[in-house]
C-alpha cells in the first residue's frame, strides 16, 4: 500500500484534470419531494446519478472518487429511511460490483462498519477482494464514517501500536492509520444540493482542497455537472502556502 504525504508537509502536483475528487452527495430527499415523491425515490435515483459520475469520471482520467454516501450522523434520521438506505446499499453492492469489476475499477469502503449487520459486512469485505488489484479509478464510499471519528480512529490505532507516540507524534507517524492513507489528498471537494457546510467528511484530507459547491441535487447531477465543477477547478490558483509570484516564477 502506497502512503500520500500531507500537502502541509509538500506540494503536491497540480494537474488540469482533478487527480482525486471528493463528492458530499446531497438533496435526494428534496428532489423527491419536488416530484411528490417519496424520499426513498430520490436514494434510488441518486444511485443512478453516482453510476454516471462513476463513468465520467473513468473517461476523463480522474483517479480517485470519493463520496459521502452515509455520515455518522445520518442515524438520527427516520428508521425506515435508515433501513431503507441500508436495503439499498446491500443492492447497490451486489448489482454494481461486478460491473465495477468489469471496467477496471476499485472499490473500497471507509467508516465503521460495526454497526452494519454481518451480510452487508460481508459484501463490503467480498466487493472490495473482488476489485482489490483494478487500477483505472477507485471508487471510495464512505459509510457510517465521519471526519472526527477518521481522526480519533487513527490516533487511537496508531498509540495502541506504537505506545511510545503518546507523548509526542507527528503528522507523517499518523498518516498511515487514517481512512485515505492509501490516496493523495482531494483536489476538488463538490457539495450538491445547496448546503455550504463539509458536514464532518474528511476533514483532514480538506485542508488544501478546492471547494465547488452547487444548487444541483445529486439525482440531477452528472456528466454536464462534473465538468462544469472541473472548468471551476482549472481557473483555480493553488498555491499551498506559496504567493502568486512564487507561482509565476516556476
Amino acid at each position: 500500500m502506497s502512503l500520500f504525504q500531507s500537502s502541509t508537509c509538500i506540494i503536491p502536483d497540480i494537474t488540469a484534470v482533478p487527480s482525486h475528487i471528493a463528492v458530499i452527495m446531497d438533496g435526494n430527499g428534496r428532489w423527491a419531494k419536488q416530484r411528490f415523491m417519496p424520499r426513498v425515490a430520490g436514494h434510488q435515483r441518486g444511485v443512478e446519478a453516482l453510476r454516471e459520475v462513476v463513468i465520467a469520471c473513468r473517461e476523463l482520467g480522474v483517479e480517485y472518487l470519493t463520496v459521502f454516501a452515509f455520515s455518522s450522523e445520518n442515524w438520527r434520521r427516520p428508521s425506515d429511511e435508515v433501513s431503507f438506505l441500508m436495503s439499498l446499499f446491500l443492492k447497490m453492492l451486489e448489482r454494481e460490483v461486478a460491473k465495477l469489476h468489469k471496467n477496471n475499477i476499485r472499490l473500497k469502503i471507509i467508516g465503521d462498519r460495526s454497526r452494519f449487520d454481518d451480510k452487508l459486512q460481508k459484501t463490503m469485505q467480498d466487493a472490495e477482494q473482488l476489485t482489490a488489484s483494478n487500477t483505472a479509478l477507485t471508487l471510495t464510499i464512505a459509510a457510517n464514517y465521519g471526519g472526527r471519528w477518521d481522526v480519533m480512529h487513527a490516533v487511537q490505532t496508531m498509540l495502541k501500536e506504537h505506545p511510545h507516540l503518546a507523548q509526542t507524534f507527528a503528522e507523517t507517524d499518523l498518516q498511515p492509520y487514517l481512512s485515505m492513507s492509501d490516496a493523495p489528498e482531494p483536489d476538488l471537494f463538490i457539495r450538491t444540493g445547496g448546503e455550504q457546510r463539509i458536514s464532518n467528511f474528511m476533514l483532514w484530507q480538506l485542508a488544501y482542497t478546492e471547494l465547488y459547491f452547487t444548487d444541483v441535487l445529486w439525482p440531477a447531477f452528472g456528466r454536464k455537472e462534473l465538468e462544469t465543477a472541473i472548468a471551476s477547478y482549472q481557473k483555480r490558483e493553488r498555491r499551498f502556502g506559496r504567493t502568486s509570484e512564487q507561482l509565476l516564477d516556476k
